[in-house]
């Protein structure tokens, strides 16, 4: 009996140090830019892998119970970061009626004292999204927010002035939570009332010194184009948009890049001076393709795991997730839907893409993060389009990412020691197969498994023997 009892304390012990750890790496605080400019860090200095949903709509549409269960499933899920804007329009409410601001003036926030309940009379928008701010933070998510969504913007119904007011009054609200970042802009072009992002941006710095700001821009466009430069902008964020190959051919776009958003990264990796940069809106997972003709195909799970390896291994620090009825919480409450949502957002929220996320951020956090660098000089023979193939490394270490299953043929060499063990990672569910060891000299060919066809996709993993 004194065995048993025992044996179940030290089972015990294993459970509460293991919950124990699952709380340290759910805990938010601090981030900043590492020291070589490539990526987040916490304030400890360990890298920090942004891995975001877009629940865009949350603080508009969902009660308090609803948002817990969104927040609960992201976090299970393994997302580290939620964006959501703070304003879709300046007419904006809440779950419970009430409205953001009075009189639709961006300057003139509505709020009315104690928030002790959903159900009082004195709880308004802003407690509402208090309460769903600090819930995010007991589950160890960060919230990037819009303050203001850009096309009320850039209609003309902000000027820089109620933009100013705004966003003293947000960065006095929040600034003293621990799980804040910042995005300006909105879905927004910065050459679009550029004097509104610039002010906003220089008050966001000033009056919130302690949190990273960057500017979610236009689809197909990035930061880089306006603000890479301004001392407010910590990091850079493009959104590559939801066209594939044949329907990007506006000739008002500055680049052309299609579904290759790696293109976006490797561009962005390229400026100095050195700052992080991410997707932070590639096509999301269930959205017709080219967003607007819903009877146009679909984005699936293999597309999403595509856009996520190919601008990871091409330089970004991490990458955020979207799913068309997720990001605007379609429900049954709702006169239509927006791109075609045939799915409730709590349906949506299984969709296989999100659940298939977690593992390039555990692949990626499973070697020396911050050391890694994109390399496509491993790939002795490339293709282009979906047949494109992306490296990254460390000192010791390699990841290759095929889309289509293709073989693929590697410049040995590129990281240390005299043989390499080498292995295949699954996207779909996280599992390795070794293959074995190979001299570390040459050019060697590796097959994937199965035929090749899009969405058969692998990374071809190679460590130091």
């Amino acid at each position: 009996m004194r065995r048993i009892f025992y044996l179940s304390l030290v089972a015990l012990s294993v459970l509460v140090a293991c919950n124990a750890e699952k709380e340290i790496l759910q805990k938010t605080g601090p981030l900043k830019v590492s020291e070589n400019g490539r990526y987040i860090v916490k304030e400890n200095g360990d890298p920090f892998f942004w891995l975001g949903d877009t629940g865009w709509l949350l603080f508009g549409k969902l009660s308090r119970e609803e948002a817990d269960k969104y927040l609960e499933d992201r976090k299970e899920k393994g997302f580290n970061v939620i964006q959501v804007m703070m304003l879709h329009t300046l007419a904006a409410e809440n779950f419970y009626g009430d409205s953001a601001l009075v009189n639709q003036d961006a300057s003139k926030p509505l709020i009315t004292e104690g928030n002790d309940s959903a159900d009082s009379l004195q709880y308004d928008y802003w407690d509402h999204m208090d309460y769903i701010i600090d819930k995010a933070d007991e589950k160890g998510l960060y919230m990037a927010l819009v303050p203001i969504w850009g096309t009320n913007v850039k209609n003309g119904n902000v000027s820089v002035q109620q933009a100013e007011a705004y966003t003293k009054f947000i960065t006095d609200r929040y600034k003293n939570r621990p799980n804040i970042i910042w995005l300006n802009g909105g879905d927004i072009k910065g050459s679009d009332s550029i004097s509104v992002w610039q002010a906003m941006g220089k008050v966001l710095r000033a009056n919130d010194p302690n949190h990273l700001i960057t500017f979610h821009p236009r689809g197909r466009t990035s930061s880089t184009e306006w603000f890479h430069n301004e001392e407010w902008l910590d990091f850079n964020m493009y959104q590559s948009g939801h066209r594939r190959y044949d329907q990007d051919t506006s000739s008002n776009e500055t680049r052309h890049y299609g579904e290759d958003n790696w293109k976006h990264s490797e561009y962005d990796y390229s400026l100095t001076p050195a700052k992080p940069t991410i997707d932070g809106e590639p096509s999301y997972e269930g959205i017709p393709q080219g967003l607007h003709d819903t009877l146009q195909p679909r984005w699936t799970d293999s597309d999403v795991r595509r856009y996520a390896y190919w601008s990871v291994f091409a330089g970004a620090f991490g990458y955020t997730y979207g799913q068309n009825s997720v990001m605007q919480m379609h429900n049954a409450k709702d006169k239509g839907s927006a791109y075609g949502s045939h799915q409730y957002w709590d349906d949506a929220l299984n969709e296989p893409g999100a659940g298939q996320m977690v593992h390039i951020r555990d692949l990626m956090l499973s070697r020396p993060f911050l050391e890694r660098v994109p390399d496509q000089s491993l790939i002795a023979e490339n293709g282009e389009k979906y047949d494109y193939l992306v490296a990254t490394r460390g000192k010791d270490y390699a990841f290759i990412y095929t889309y289509t299953g293709r073989n693929i043929k590697v410049n040995m060499g590129k990281i240390g020691g005299d043989k390499v063990k080498a292995s295949w990672f699954n996207p779909r569910d996280g599992k390795i197969t070794e293959i074995g060891e190979f001299p570390n000299t040459g050019t060697h060919e590796f097959d994937p498994p199965a035929e090749v066809k899009a969405g058969n996709d692998w990374v071809l993993i190679l460590d130091k023997a």
